[in-house]
């Protein structure tokens, strides 16, 4: 009656090995680390700098451990023993690797890394993600300028309008841009109808008025309020995304950034204590330009150094370190472009990078290509104000329908890392930092230890009462509590979850509900009990007879969190979360896992005549009796 097959008892096992072997890396802790990566994003790091960085350390008297220091990724990262030692090496790395005067080629920040050993790291494991009131870093709040967006929309319009008029031979005074206006002057009422019609046609987002002005005619074009809340939309969207992009470059586990109103934007690092390399970090943005090389014999002159920059030109510097003179005329910006992937010439199989270009920009490079064939373009990434040569191919003939292929000289490497780089754009809008809040290790370590103790006690408290009110049965009880806490920890670390204060909160919580199950099966066999059933009886009908309040009630309440999940956000989802996992799990571990240990206690006794659950009353003549 009371026996699990073995392959429940199998499940079960399982269940434990692997729930212990993920939620293992949580003891392990975080050790201060100084997290080293290129200050620009074509720069790589590779084993010389790690040799640089050794030597530094070894200058200034600091020992890392054997394998502290080590290149993942994009970024190298140094493990130390102390947030002292840490501060002492962060500071000898930075005089190495930018010495003073010298424009700084890398991001020296400090960080927190975790101590789990590599064989938990090879197969997967790793710690659950701490949030930032528990691991410490910081905290920013931008404020996107909305009205530079805004005014950046109107000057590329009044660009678009006056090619379509130049298109359509449509004669004007003159186009200026005031604000987020432009304003058209024509020097008859016919040909300012004839530039309506053709304004109205083709760009929907702008709102015309004609205003009279002697016998000239002004046509004031305004953006419209949706367009110009879609433009802002658009704006916010991409600033968030460009800001992912760089700062996934430095490594920082989980960072949180999210729109917060209509035109904000909240960023938190979690780990990262460094606030000054952490708005450096925020400040690295690129903008991708596309411009023709200069080939006449003053610009080949001056690529040797014999030779100045002719009118016109600029001098800038491909990767390796050969000078590019280009016209400062700009033939396209990130602005058209929409996707760049890495891949192979058809050709030649060389490795190649895909660009897609938007309409405008796909036309625009159609006519230039058309008049250039055999000269070099060159593809420049701007950096806080410094450019730099990402590739100068040649144009070998007409390209069209806005699919552009750079290749010539490019590893794969190289295809896949340019590619990355033109796909992170710019922001769409300047941003500036309006609220930053720094939280220090230490306060982040006295929350873990008031959480840590919250769900140490509770689960103590719980146990205790269990213990003494239901004997074996609470034992078990107790046991079955443990088994859902290691599956929770475990479940959100392979899952990768951030646990917040709140986090920990739910899961002092979910001790609380989970137990209610066993309760419930306890007081089902205890009833059974009462009413003359026999131990085996009882056990059996407990549990099934139970099955169905259990699920009603688990039932419900996952769909409030579920709910929580959906339409919460910040520390609210990160408690729905942890509450939602947690059901799942204690329905598992409650039932399941219970019902396994009972059955392989009593399950095996053939003439069980008494069962371990505390004290049965029964209703006749106030009789008692303790069950042991």
């Amino acid at each position: 009656m009371n026996r699990y097959p073995v392959w429940k008892y199998a499940i079960i096992l399982v269940a434990l090995l692997v729930g212990g072997l993920y939620a293992l890396p949580n003891l392990f802790g975080e050790s201060p680390a100084v997290q080293i990566s290129a200050a620009k994003a074509s720069q790589k790091l590779d084993a010389t700098t790690v040799t640089r960085v050794e030597e530094s350390l070894k200058a200034a008297g600091i020992t890392p451990d054997a394998n502290a220091i080590t290149l993942e990724g994009l970024s190298i990262k140094a493990r130390f023993a102390s947030t002292d030692v840490q501060i002492k090496a962060k500071d000898a790395i930075q005089k190495s690797l930018n010495p003073e005067g010298a424009e700084g080629s890398y991001v020296v920040a400090l960080n927190l890394l975790s101590r789990s050993p590599a064989w938990l790291t090879a197969l997967h494991a790793s710690p659950m993600y701490l949030g930032l009131d528990l691991r410490g870093g910081v905290h920013f709040m931008l404020q996107v300028d909305m009205v530079a967006a805004l005014n950046k929309r109107a000057e590329s319009l009044s660009g678009d309008i006056r090619s379509v008029l130049r298109e359509k031979n449509i004669r004007h005074s003159g186009i200026t841009r005031n604000g987020q206006t432009i304003e058209i002057r024509f020097r008859d009422a016919q040909t300012a109808q004839s530039a309506k019609r053709v304004v109205q046609d083709q760009f929907a987002e702008l709102g015309t008025q004609e205003i009279s002005e002697g016998s000239d005619v002004k046509m004031v074009a305004t953006i419209l309020p949706a367009a110009a809340r879609k433009v802002q939309e658009q704006a916010l969207k991409q600033n968030i995304t460009t800001l992912h992009n760089r700062i996934n470059e430095l490594g920082v586990a989980e960072p949180v950034i999210q729109q917060q109103g209509l035109d904000r934007i909240v960023v938190q690092l979690p780990g990262v204590q460094d606030t000054a390399k952490a708005k450096d970090i925020l400040g690295r943005t690129a903008t991708l330009e596309i411009r023709m090389v200069d080939e006449g014999t003053e610009a080949r002159a001056a690529e040797q150094g014999i030779g100045v920059v002719p009118f016109g030109s600029e001098r800038y510097l491909e990767r390796n370190g050969m000078p590019v003179i280009v016209k400062k005329q700009v033939i396209l910006t990130g602005d058209n472009l929409t996707d760049a992937q890495p891949g192979f010439d058809n050709e030649t199989q060389e490795a190649a990078v895909h660009l897609t270009l938007d309409a405008k920009g796909a036309r625009i490079f159609r006519d230039v290509t058309r008049e250039s064939i055999g000269k070099r373009m060159a593809i420049l990434l701007f950096e806080k104000g410094k450019g730099e040569v990402v590739t100068a191919p040649v144009i070998r003939s007409e390209i069209g329908g806005g699919r552009v292929q750079i290749s010539g000289r490019m590893t794969t490497v190289e295809a896949a890392d340019t590619a990355l780089l033109l796909r992170a754009g710019s922001l769409a809008a300047p941003m500036e930092i309006i609220e930053e809040r720094t939280i220090g290790p230490s306060l982040g370590a006295e929350n873990i230890a008031k959480g840590f103790n919250s769900v140490t006690w509770g689960f103590l408290a719980v146990s205790a009462f269990m213990c003494v009110y239901y004997m074996l049965f609470g034992i078990i009880s107790s046991v079955s509590l443990a088994f859902n806490l290691l599956l929770l920890v475990a479940v959100l670390s392979m899952l990768q979850a951030t646990l917040t204060l709140p986090g920990m909160a739910a899961m002092a919580l979910v001790l609380g509900m989970a137990i209610d199950a066993n309760v419930l099966i306890n007081e089902r066999v205890r009833e059974e009990l009462r009413n003359g059933a026999s131990p085996q009886a009882a056990i059996h009908a407990g549990y099934d007879r139970a099955w169905a309040t259990i699920i009603d009630s688990n039932v419900t309440t996952l769909i409030a969190g579920l709910a929580l999940l959906a339409f919460g956000s910040g520390p609210v989802r990160g408690f729905a979360v942890v509450h939602c996992l947690g059901i799942l799990t204690s329905m598992f571990s409650g039932v399941f896992f219970s019902r396994g240990v009972v059955n392989l206690w009593y399950g095996r006794q053939k003439k069980l005549k008494t069962v371990s659950i505390g004290t049965v009353w029964r209703p006749d003549n106030t009789q008692q009796t303790t069950t042991n």
